[in-house]
């Protein structure tokens, strides 16, 4: 059995092919691809069995990949990965046999390799194979506590690395980035300060203007001007204004 993982970070794709290894040996990945372009270019070349295909890639997504490979008539099956549920029912539409949540815990992918198995080997007849109830899993993601982020893919030039959340003093939107400062120097992500915050610890970390989030944990101080306008300044000697509305939070302090 063959199979293709695609992500767009390199090292989650690194990640998936160790944890295959331990939870399914028989299976082998015979490529990796980063956009959904490179994905059905290497399913001419491979002809694998099945496709772990992360939804959200550069150029075609995930769900724009799984479309085309339905109309092979030889098609993989498709295991789709995500750190989002909003995609479910558009994944399941397209026939997919499993939707995992990132982070992907092992016994969650173990689920989704058995289920693999027994597709592959058709040992029971279509209509007892064991499915997939879409409404169910719904029901289930929906009660599903938000996972909350504790490391960050961050660019810096043509890499990617990796910043875990503890290590980082603030968040602050620029023009259509947004630029990661921690220990490890200055990134850049590409998802808005509205969307971050809601995956970011709310205990650890404040938005404090509308254009930047700070890790409490390293704010040093806060100095207060005339007009009683509020700055923070970090342990790393980087300055924040703080709005009038956000003012509030420090109050206490």
């Amino acid at each position: 059995m063959r199979a293709i993982i695609a992500d767009d970070e390199p090292l989650l794709r690194h990640h998936l092919d160790k944890m295959l290894a331990d939870v399914f040996p028989e299976l082998e990945v015979a490529g990796k691809a980063a956009s959904g372009e490179e994905v059905l270019a290497l399913c001419q070349d491979v002809k694998p069995d099945v496709v772990f295909l992360d939804i959200r890639m550069p150029g075609l997504n995930g769900i724009g990949v799984a479309t085309a490979l339905n109309q092979l008539v030889s098609k993989p099956l498709v295991v789709f990965i995500t750190a989002y549920d909003e995609y479910a029912v558009s994944a399941f539409e397209q026939e997919a046999v499993d939707y995992l949540l990132k982070p992907i815990e092992e016994k969650r992918l173990q689920l989704a390799c058995d289920r693999i198995r027994a597709r592959l080997a058709n040992s029971v007849e279509e209509g007892d194979q064991e499915s997939l109830d879409i409404e169910a899993l719904l029901r289930q993601l929906s009660t599903v506590k938000p996972e909350y982020l504790y490391w960050i893919r961050a660019s810096k030039g043509e890499d990617v690395h990796l910043i875990a959340c503890d290590e980082v003093s603030a968040f602050v939107a620029e023009d259509k980035y947004t630029t990661v400062y921690s220990s490890q120097g200055q990134h850049i992500i590409r998802t808005p300060l509205k969307e971050l915050m809601t995956q970011l610890q709310p205990d650890l970390f404040w938005q404090i203007h509308r254009s930047s989030i700070v890790c409490v944990k390293r704010i040093e101080k806060i100095t207060r001007g005339l007009t009683g306008s509020a700055t923070v300044i970090m342990n790393d000697g980087q300055k924040f204004t703080v709005s009038r509305r956000a003012a509030a939070l420090f109050k206490s302090m």
